[in-house]
């Protein structure tokens, strides 16, 4: 590994003091008696670029690969498609995976070390170590690192709350008391607060489901009240400025007042200007001291939108090849993004810009992690090099269709209801179609074993890691078993 940067230095010696970081974090967090609303954000300009002509491929890295890895996946972001490379590489490269007793690590409740399956805190030098951690958890630091080393990779991904808020209405219509009771998304934002109850079950996905996944605390106004089952209205937010993505460089630190800054607004043909009491700066700190504790946390965080980007810049910081980060999409719903895309104004409807506007205020923390992450990734890209990016996402792309053209049946995701071989057929929740794929006929062996590893959707996979890790004991037959019973 080469030499620690200002950054990493501050993550690495921050698990060493972790109850005085942790302390002063939850001590501010929860000390703020006062919250205002949800935020009104005016939109970034999040457009991808034209397509790129494929580049020679790259080089292969120098650098030794990292591999220990802790990935938070979070609730519909693209992330099991990131899991996916995850479990393809550790499966390659005989990596051990901290893996849960099913397929969640007790989610919703905080993470706890005590729940991944062969763990054992008192094993001392004669248990084996894990390199990656990646399945769905509500993170907590401090027992992610009882069970990760010091030095794992961390990184997550986010996705704009406008397509999130999408995806989760029609995922989890079923689960969330809030969505269930709503009879349409629209609905629901019009008036959130006669659906949603801060507490009530599974309400978790229905407001700012990223700050939830990150383990981050909530605002006094957010959390469950006994006795007061009608929280007090949103005051009139102020109207806030967001820079646009990758404009101007990131300092080494955070500087909260980079982020926002109050604008004028029009009223009535006139300009005015956010006045200071309406402005809840309590608010405003606690969302900046949270940002600032996650950028000493996570060494990357990728952003839905500009997955091929992200990706590129991921196996960049692993010392990963490019091929280590081709895969297909998994979990895709029918009917949906076949891709992730840039949420932007351009080309939706007026009713489409007000469900946008109103689900970023609703989900206004997760907004603020949207833009905050969006813009670190562009300032990423900036160091990486623009032509160089360019070029290796065209060589992604490239490698992506390659792929699914000697793979899958028709190059292309296919309806479950065409998937005979119960391998490939992914867990079907919520009202939508999950999609998934159909192996073509003729493989070699070398290529049905990777085929299989790409199409494998996450469940199946764990299961296939679990076998792997933790064989199955040889019983006796039944007869004989009840013979030798007392």
């Amino acid at each position: 590994m080469g030499p620690l940067s200002p950054t990493r230095t501050m993550r690495l010696w921050g698990p060493r003091n972790l109850g005085v970081a942790l302390g002063v974090f939850m001590t501010i967090g929860f000390a703020l008696q006062f919250w205002g609303g949800p935020f009104q954000r005016r939109p970034t300009e999040l457009q991808l670029r034209q397509p790129w002509a494929i580049a020679p491929r790259p080089a292969v890295p120098s650098c030794p690969p990292r591999q220990h890895l802790v990935f938070l996946k979070t609730h519909k972001s693209g992330s099991s498609s990131v899991l996916s490379l995850l479990h393809r590489y550790g499966d390659r490269h005989g990596l051990r995976f901290a893996l849960p007793a099913r397929y969640q690590f007790g989610y919703p409740r905080l993470f706890q070390a005590s729940r991944v399956k062969g763990y054992h805190p008192q094993g001392g030098g004669t248990q084996l170590p894990f390199h990656i951690l990646c399945h769905h958890m509500r993170f907590n630091l401090k027992e992610v690192l009882q069970v990760m080393p010091s030095d794992s990779f961390f990184f997550s991904i986010v996705r704009d709350p406008a397509a999130l808020a999408r995806s989760a209405f029609s995922y989890y219509k079923s689960t969330s008391s809030a969505f269930r009771k709503a009879p349409s998304l629209a609905a629901f934002l019009a008036n959130p607060r006669a659906f949603y109850r801060p507490g009530a079950r599974g309400d978790h996905y229905a407001r700012n489901l990223l700050w939830f996944d990150f383990g981050l605390p909530f605002p006094p106004e957010m959390r469950a009240k006994r006795g007061n089952s009608h929280p007090p209205r949103d005051p009139k937010p102020p109207q806030l400025h967001v820079l646009p993505s990758g404009t101007g460089p990131r300092a080494p630190t955070l500087d909260p007042n980079a982020l926002f800054h109050p604008v004028f607004t029009v009223a009535g043909g006139h300009g005015q200007t956010s006045s200071p009491a309406s402005l809840d700066l309590g608010s405003s700190s606690f969302i900046q001291w949270g940002l600032a504790w996650l950028d000493s946390i996570f060494d990357l965080v990728l952003v839905a939108e500009y997955f091929d980007e992200s990706l590129v810049l991921l196996a960049d910081a692993l010392c990963w090849g490019l091929d280590d980060v081709v895969g297909f999409m998994h979990n895709a719903q029918a009917g949906g993004e076949q891709g992730l895309r840039a949420v932007g104004n351009g080309g939706l409807t007026a009713e489409d810009q007000q469900l946008t506007a109103r689900a970023r205020a609703w989900n206004n923390l997760d907004w603020a992690l949207y833009v905050h992450f969006n813009r670190s990734l562009w300032a990423r890209i900036e160091q990486y090099g623009q032509g160089r990016l360019e070029s290796a996402v065209a060589e992604l792309r490239a490698r992506r269709v390659a792929m699914a053209k000697r793979c899958l049946v028709g190059g292309e995701a296919s309806d479950p209801k065409y998937i005979s071989d119960r391998r490939f057929r992914p867990f079907q929740f919520g009202s939508s179609k999950v999609l998934g794929y159909i192996l073509r006929s003729g493989l070699s062996p070398q290529d049905q074993e990777e085929c299989e590893r790409l199409a494998t959707p996450e469940l199946q996979y764990k299961d296939k890691l679990d076998a792997k890790q933790f064989p199955p004991t040889v019983s006796l037959p039944l007869k004989t078993s009840k013979l030798l019973s007392p």
